[in-house]
């Protein structure tokens, strides 16, 4: 792949994949080999994290159409190939979170996928992006559940770092695009929209009446966490990155 054509994007947002969809490999051993290695390179590469949660659902049983996806993202890499995380003093020490969620955006069971990334003083240190493990009925429900499982980690990481005495843990933001998810969390009244939506999502609501987070709406075109859910265009994977402080180090000035 050394003189392949490079690509704009790691994956097609046209392309749905599905198990079994295209004939067997010849050699499903060197896909597998290839999906091991992107997943290790995503520690530095967060625009690939999403193309590479998907043709890693694949492992199992490799088609010509998976291995074709798996091939773009090595396309994309070659366009960029050396972008990466670059961490500067912005002058700040804010927790800043990024929930999303792509609602039934898999076309196998429907289910939806949870992602957050997470910000210290402007530079991006986490990222996750993960299937639910029920299908939402709505988007709120499956928003909310993103939200849940940032929650639970802005928690941890407040503890963390007040041990280590590193970083400015009050009022954390937890962003999110959902209005209807960010009602549910303040609302304690909002009983109509919330009887589908289990009980330990309350989690969300406690954090913030105790004050440890505050929540915050963002426009869908400034939400940084799309990145991690969902098959982009070009121009926006770029946009994205740089306010996610990833750039390539050979980029002519």
């Amino acid at each position: 792949m050394v003189d392949c054509r490079p690509s704009d994007t790691p994956m097609d947002p046209n392309i749905k994949l599905l198990p079994g969809q295209g004939e067997p490999l010849d050699d499903p051993e060197r896909y597998r080999r290839l999906v091991g290695r992107l997943n290790y390179l995503i520690v530095t590469r967060p625009d690939i994290a999403f193309p590479v949660s998907v043709v890693s659902q694949f492992i199992n049983d490799p088609r010509d159409s998976h291995r074709t996806v798996a091939m773009r993202i090595l396309r994309y890499i070659k366009k960029a190939p050396g972008r990466g995380l670059l961490y500067e003093d912005k002058g700040n020490s804010k927790i800043v979170y990024y929930s999303n969620a792509d609602w039934a955006g898999s076309p196998s069971d429907r289910r939806s996928s949870s992602c957050y990334c997470v910000l210290i003083g402007g530079n991006l240190i986490s990222w996750k992006s993960k299937k639910q493990t029920t299908v939402a009925r709505s988007t709120a429900k499956a928003e909310y559940h993103a939200m849940t499982a940032t929650a639970s980690e802005v928690t941890w990481l407040q503890q963390l770092l007040k041990q280590l005495q590193i970083g400015d843990t009050q009022g954390t933001k937890l962003i999110c695009d959902n209005e209807a998810a960010l009602h549910i969390a303040s609302n304690p009244v909002f009983h109509e929209r919330t009887k589908h939506i289990e009980i330990d999502c309350h989690f969300v609501r406690e954090k913030v009446f105790s004050g440890e987070i505050t929540t915050e709406f963002v426009h869908s075109s400034d939400q940084l966490a799309n990145v991690f859910t969902k098959s982009l265009k070009g121009p926006r994977v770029d946009y994205i990155c740089n306010k996610l402080g990833a750039y390539d180090i050979y980029t002519p000035a």
